[in-house]
């Protein structure tokens, strides 16, 4: 297969945990994978490298993507022009505290990140996908978006937005051939859930461990890549039966 002739996939937060399995994932399956990243350079290089040697093309830009102008700088023209064939959000922070605890900027960097973020990317992505008439569009949410966790009011918050968010645009893109679809994981061992109290969550997940990032990216590749999609405006949990 000609380099040109790849579909590719733009990537929010791809350089670390999830985003890098999807990326990696995405790469073994054809794709050439555009990501982006705002921390952690070193991690990105590893990454892009990481994915190159998979014989597919990878394009990276830094930017925070709370930004609005910055996103629009980043993205805008390259998109207007070439609209990615999938797009995965998966831009995500957390700032965990009791919410009489909780600082305004705790509360304000997760929901501009989260959950504004995901307003910038999309608004600046959409019309070319729109104009194309075609394309796939994954956010990843989170099950804390589904049922709530003590600590996480402003994670939970945003993470439900996003559940919101991307089944009122599934509505409103459905009849451009656009598929827009949830990926809710549970626990899953990255630098983001270190800190949690794994010995009182691992009893409560059926299957009795915890998830991987490439659990999570095998089901992000398959709705990107599957040609016979009718699922559309769902929200499909990874999480080893901690939501039922």
């Amino acid at each position: 297969m000609k380099q040109e002739k790849k579909k590719t996939v733009l990537i929010i937060g791809g350089n670390r945990g999830i985003g890098k399995a999807i990326g990696l994932r995405m790469a073994g399956s054809g794709w050439n994978i555009w990501f982006t990243y705002y921390r952690h350079h070193d991690a990105a290089a590893k990454t892009k490298r990481a994915i190159e040697k998979l014989g597919v093309a990878c394009r990276v830009f830094r930017f925070d993507v709370s930004d609005y102008q910055a996103t629009q700088d980043a993205l805008g023209k390259l998109t207007h022009v070439r609209p990615p064939d999938a797009l995965v959000y998966n831009a995500g922070i957390a700032q965990d505290n009791l919410i009489v605890l909780m600082s305004k900027d705790q509360w304000n960097s997760v929901i501009s990140t989260n959950l504004t973020g995901f307003y910038n990317v999309v608004h600046t992505v959409l019309f070319g996908m729109l104009r194309a008439s075609r394309g796939r569009i994954v956010v990843v949410s989170s099950a804390s978006g589904q049922l709530g966790h003590a600590g996480q009011v402003n994670y939970s918050a945003s993470k439900a937005g996003l559940i919101g968010a991307a089944k009122a645009l599934a509505r409103e893109v459905g009849k451009k051939n656009i598929n827009v679809n949830v990926v809710s994981p549970g626990v899953i061992v990255t630098s983001m859930t270190r800190a949690l109290p794994k010995d009182k969550l691992l009893p409560l997940i059926s299957q009795a461990r915890f998830g991987t990032p490439e659990d999570v990216a095998a089901l992000v590749d398959f709705l990107c890549s599957e040609k016979h999609m009718y699922i559309h405006g769902q929200v499909i949990g990874v999480n080893g039966g901690l939501v039922m």
